[in-house]
């Protein structure tokens, strides 16, 4: 039995009905576009999640939910007389057009890094059509971005310039430098300069992970998993051993620890 799937005008549809006065949904009626912001933010996380579980049906689900947000911000943005869903797909495929002239027009593009300086060079004239060229390389990095994320996009631009290092090498000198600047503010007991120094040191971090071909958020996403693996490791034995984390010292915290990941990069290697 084939089963029958349902089109974009179905979710569209949907929208406007909940976002119909009166008749509407309370809550999605009472939505602007500031505040279904961070769940925006929140469903592409959970895209991105999805995709390193390697989980389909969770991925499935998740670009759904992404693309029920676009159509919430569309919807509402339809409601001011602004755009509409329409007019945001037939942006982003003229946008998709333009910047693929290698398949679309007569221009040729053989490699990944040739294709992303056409890319560059068309979005660059976009702006400049529009009037829109920042005053600086870096007014237009979303300011709203992770950290680490707008910290590498930071770095990219002015690289455009040159202000970059060749290779990773320098950049563990750079690193220790920091490092050792961290050191003397928390000898100075300086609650300011700590906050300063530190973020001046996960800034290089970044700068590294750029220049090691690392996506420090992924990189960082990672760690936390198997922080989180090793760690669930611990209570699980523990409690089998009729222990109690919270009665155990550092010393036998660690022990614990060293024998969890002892444990788990063996079942990783079988």
């Amino acid at each position: 039995m084939n089963k029958k799937h349902q089109n974009i005008e179905t979710l569209l549809d949907i929208m406007a009905a909940l976002r119909t006065p009166e008749t509407g949904c309370p809550w999605d009626l009472q939505q602007d576009f500031k505040s279904i912001a961070p769940y925006t933010l929140e469903e592409a996380y959970e895209v991105t999640d999805a995709i390193e579980r390697g989980d389909m049906d969770d991925l499935k689900d998740e670009l759904g939910d992404l693309l029920l947000q676009v159509v919430f911000h569309a919807r509402i943005a339809e409601e001011k007389g602004l755009f509409s869903f329409l007019d945001v797909v037939d942006a982003i495929s003229a946008k998709m057009i333009r910047r693929h002239p290698h398949v679309f027009a007569e221009a040729h593009a053989e490699m990944p890094s040739d294709v992303r300086q056409s890319w560059e060079a068309i979005k660059q004239a976009e702006k400049e059509e529009k009037g829109k060229l920042p005053a600086s390389l870096l007014d237009d990095v979303p300011s709203t971005l992770p950290g680490l994320t707008r910290a590498v996009k930071l770095q990219k631009r002015a690289a455009k310039v040159g202000f970059d290092w060749q290779d990773a090498a320098p950049i563990f000198d750079k690193l220790e430098e920091e490092l050792d600047e961290l050191h003397h503010a928390i000898s100075a007991n300086d609650s300011e300069n700590i906050e300063e120094e530190y973020g001046d040191l996960l800034f290089v971090m970044a700068n590294l992970a750029r220049h090691l071909n690392l996506d420090p958020e992924t990189a960082l996403r990672r760690g936390n998993h198997k922080f989180i693996s090793r760690f669930k490791w611990m209570e699980a034995e523990a409690k089998a051993k009729g222990l109690v984390l919270n009665d155990l010292s550092l010393m036998q915290l660690e022990t614990l620890w060293q024998t969890a990941k002892q444990h788990l990069q063996d079942k990783s290697g079988d």
